[in-house]
């Protein structure tokens, strides 16, 4: 089997605010006007929108590798989602500055950057307006019992700003208070936005 592109989707939060993962560093560049954005980013063992399952060992791998990316400064993302497998630095929008597994959830924090795209995304966030995250990387699939599952020739390439998600209560939030987020007040939130305030 071939690789080829593989692409998913994930929501950003519009107004949603992380309270928990910032530092003092982060909190100080908030501060000063910078955004932040945080949440869930790719997702293991569960069939997302597009029809695909990642096997977490798969997944816990390419974040591994994907780390030395973030250490070295290097962990771009593009506003919108080429169909290309490179990352394209003119439509560099954000700096993926630090990822991790909660559960089979991929966590992690983006930072956006003063480029002409990055601004475009600064931009829309300060607008409300509900944006994506989106894995892109290269591999093949197989199905199997009904499910497509990612194979272990999968290569995370990077992580985009999307307007269409694909996955469900996988929210990205605006990083900007000091206060620690429970489990239960995520829930609560969730709540309130299927069933109104």
């Amino acid at each position: 089997m071939s690789k080829k592109l593989i692409r998913e989707f994930y929501e950003l939060c519009d107004g949603g605010i992380c309270r928990d993962l910032l530092n003092e560093e982060e909190k100080r560049f908030v501060k000063n006007g910078g955004v932040i954005l945080s949440g869930v980013m790719q997702r293991a063992e569960a069939k997302n929108g597009n029809g695909r399952i990642y096997p977490k060992k798969i997944l816990e791998r390419e974040i591994n590798n994907y780390k030395k990316l973030i250490k070295e400064r290097r962990a771009l993302g593009e506003l919108d989602h080429p169909d290309d497998q490179v990352i394209n630095l003119k439509n560099a929008s954000h700096l993926v500055t630090e990822i991790w597994f909660d559960g089979d959830d991929v966590m992690g924090k983006v930072k956006v950057l003063e480029t002409p795209s990055g601004r475009i995304l600064k931009d829309l966030v300060n607008e409300g307006v509900k944006l994506g995250i989106s894995s892109r990387g290269l591999g093949s699939v197989k199905k199997q019992g009904g499910n497509t599952i990612v194979e272990d020739d999968f290569q995370l390439i990077c992580f985009d700003i999307v307007s269409e998600p694909s996955t469900n209560e996988a929210f990205m939030y605006l990083s900007e208070s000091k206060e620690p987020i429970s489990r239960t007040t995520r829930i609560s939130r969730a709540l309130d936005d299927i069933i109104g305030d």
